[in-house]
């Protein structure tokens, strides 16, 4: 599916509301409710639009915690880095994981309601299958939170 303006603007529109009706998207972007609707289902089944959700306040909710975790494996190999993998995505405390080139292989993000359940965390992220060493940095201050896509710097486009 190739893009024109009018989908950018869509997409624009929902990341900065989703919960917006068609009818007020459909003015937002300038055409009729009917093909906007079109539009927005073609985007999501093209994949362009994953999901919508509502985006919480973690320490307001008492999740006090925010840090990051190094973690470099011992093995490289698929079937290794795959059984990392599937660990981490069974522990709800990792928010982000990422794959990296150089030397380290893994970056979590984390979020715990206290040091101590990260504690507790960090002692089984150690212990896991492969993992060579773990280092931790806790957060003092997010300057800046931006999780849409820079949708002003897109390729190829105005």
């Amino acid at each position: 599916m190739r893009l024109d303006a009018i989908d950018w603007k869509i997409l624009k529109e929902l990341q900065d509301d989703g919960r917006m009706t068609n009818v007020e998207l459909a003015r937002r972007v300038g055409i009729s409710a009917p093909p906007c609707l079109r539009r927005v289902r073609a985007l999501e089944e093209a994949g362009f639009i994953k999901g919508y959700r509502a985006l919480l306040d973690e320490k307001r909710l008492g999740f006090e915690v925010t840090m990051f975790a190094m973690v470099h494996l011992s093995s490289q190999a698929e079937h290794d880095l795959s059984a990392f993998e599937a660990f981490v995505r069974s522990q709800p405390i990792v928010r982000e994981c990422w794959m990296l080139s150089g030397e380290i292989d893994f970056i979590l993000k984390c979020v715990a309601p206290n040091l101590a359940r990260f504690q507790a965390f960090v002692a089984e992220l150690t212990a896991a299958p492969h993992v060579r060493n773990v280092k931790t940095s806790l957060t003092l201050k997010n300057s800046k939170d931006a999780p849409m896509v820079p949708l002003e710097l897109r390729p190829g486009g105005a």
